[in-house]
């Protein structure tokens, strides 16, 4: 798996030994790229100037605005001060988000980052992008279309860890005869299809997949497919959940709630505050964290590198072809599965959230239980 440059300040996480999966951690640190790159033309990234849009997805996940947006906008300013950062999220409406594109793309960008709200749709955009000469990022989700550069997580690495860490939960019970409900993101989604591959390949031949519904990253939509397979299984039947985000666990989880199911395992993925406390609760498993700033810092370095005519293989070391058979340099990270052992060393070292905004009045016995206060 490529290692980024990023993740190099990852000592803390990667010595965690991980109750409930077996697999390579990294955590997240700080850039190391410089800002001196020459531009073409003789200038430097510093004296560069410009604009470079960022486009996210939706607002309903936690981590566009409170993390990705601010992350990436600041990683520019420091790279490069004098490029401005123009930015819209689709609240997740692909057409929203293709209204949006060409509003950039008229405005004079000469980058364009972009989070697909629909990786097929998206390509008229990022072909609409390349005639007018604007280099393309794909951020998170690759996108369809000759996309410049893409960063991420090894998406199907995160699925993977979600089934080995279920199975880890499940212990004894992680037997053919086990019923697991299964709820995925939006097939509109390419990172949705890597989740789910990943967690049936690490789960096939060892339990019964005996519902699977797409809960479209909705936490009400994930609530109503829970509740529809508990009252087509039966409440005992069912041994797991399989959530492929915390979005989605928190609809999932009350609905579990409401059937008194909250002691049988339960997944998610991209450690929002509610699903570590929902951890320390014991009414989640664990989450997947995919490190917000490695991941922003990343996609900020190469759009930079974009703008001023540098290369970006010195940071996407890795290819990935996309959906429409376009072959784009990526680079993929590390992600890192947190359960109560490691919540210390991973969100809270990193900064995502201190103690106190994880141990509320409502968490403060359990948090003392998990050993966090």
């Amino acid at each position: 798996m490529n290692k980024h440059p990023l993740m190099r300040a990852a000592t803390a996480t990667a010595a965690v030994s991980l109750v409930l999966a077996a697999a390579a951690c990294g955590k997240a640190g700080s850039s190391s790229s410089s800002s001196s790159a020459s531009a073409s033309g003789g200038g430097s990234a510093a004296s560069a100037t410009g604009s470079i849009g960022l486009l996210l997805p939706e607002n309903t996940t936690t981590r566009y605005e409170q993390f990705d947006k601010p992350l990436f906008e600041a990683e520019v300013k420091a790279l490069a001060p004098n490029v401005t950062v123009k930015y819209a999220n689709a609240g997740g409406s692909a057409q929203t988000q293709a209204q949006q594109a060409t509003t950039m793309i008229n405005s004079g960008i000469k980058v364009l980052v972009v989070d697909a709200q629909d990786s097929a749709q998206i390509k008229s955009s990022v072909d609409a992008a390349k005639a007018k000469g604007i280099k393309v990022v794909a951020y998170d989700r690759l996108a369809q279309g000759p996309v410049d550069a893409y960063v991420s997580f090894d998406n199907v690495a995160v699925g993977h860890l979600q089934g080995t860490g279920l199975l880890a939960v499940m212990g004894s019970k992680a037997t053919p005869s086990a019923k697991i409900v299964e709820i995925d993101g939006d097939s509109a989604d390419p990172n949705a299809a890597d989740f789910k591959a990943g967690f049936q390949n690490a789960v096939k031949g060892h339990v019964d997949i005996a519902y699977d519904a797409s809960g479209l990253w909705k936490p009400d939509v994930a609530a109503q497919k829970a509740t529809a397979a508990i009252n087509q299984l039966g409440a005992s039947n069912i041994t797991a959940f399989y959530s492929a985000n915390d979005g989605m666990a928190a609809g999932i989880a009350t609905s579990m709630k409401n059937a008194g199911l909250s002691h049988l395992p339960l997944t998610g993925q991209d450690a929002q505050l509610d699903a570590i406390q929902r951890i320390v609760a014991g009414t989640q498993s664990f989450t997947i964290y995919k490190a917000y700033k490695p991941e922003a810092d990343a996609a900020a370095q190469i759009a930079v590198n974009l703008l001023t005519g540098q290369p970006v293989t010195t940071i996407a070391k890795s290819t990935k072809v996309n959906g429409s058979g376009n072959t784009v340099s990526s680079d993929l990270l590390t992600p890192v599965l947190v359960n109560t052992s490691n919540i210390k060393q991973t969100v809270v070292a990193d900064g995502l959230y201190t103690v106190a905004q994880i141990c509320t009045p409502q968490y403060e016995a359990a948090c003392k239980s998990a050993g966090l206060t």
